[in-house]
């Protein structure tokens, strides 16, 4: 089957033929570029609550059959959801970029002035 989609198949020679994706937009520097260990932890972070979302819909949906016992269980998991993000914001988890006091900090230190 390849060899026969080989020698069936169209063969041309464009410009972008080679480049990856074929988008017309020419290509500039290298695509291993490395992301901070931040990134990834954004991102599971998101998927985490991502997840968390779809349970808290899927029991909006089944919010008249669960009854009380459901809506307990929401509560308790919403409580562990609020006490896990309370943590990871204090942990600085959730910081995506430089601390403003930081900056503000190493700005004091190369102007020179003190406040």
């Amino acid at each position: 089957m390849l060899g026969v989609s080989y020698v069936l198949g169209q063969h041309h020679k464009e410009r972008a033929t080679h480049d990856p994706y074929e988008g017309g937009i020419l290509s500039a520097g290298s695509a291993r570029i490395r992301f901070s260990s931040q990134f990834y932890l954004v991102a599971m972070l998101f998927v985490i609550f991502d997840v968390e979302t779809i349970f808290i819909f899927s029991w909006a949906i089944a919010f008249r059959e669960l009854g009380w016992y459901g809506y307990a269980g929401v509560i308790v998991f919403l409580i562990l959801l609020l006490v896990v993000l309370i943590y990871e914001w204090r942990a600085g988890a959730l910081d995506f970029g430089p601390d403003g006091k930081k900056i503000l900090k190493a700005y004091k230190q190369l102007t020179g002035k003190k406040t």
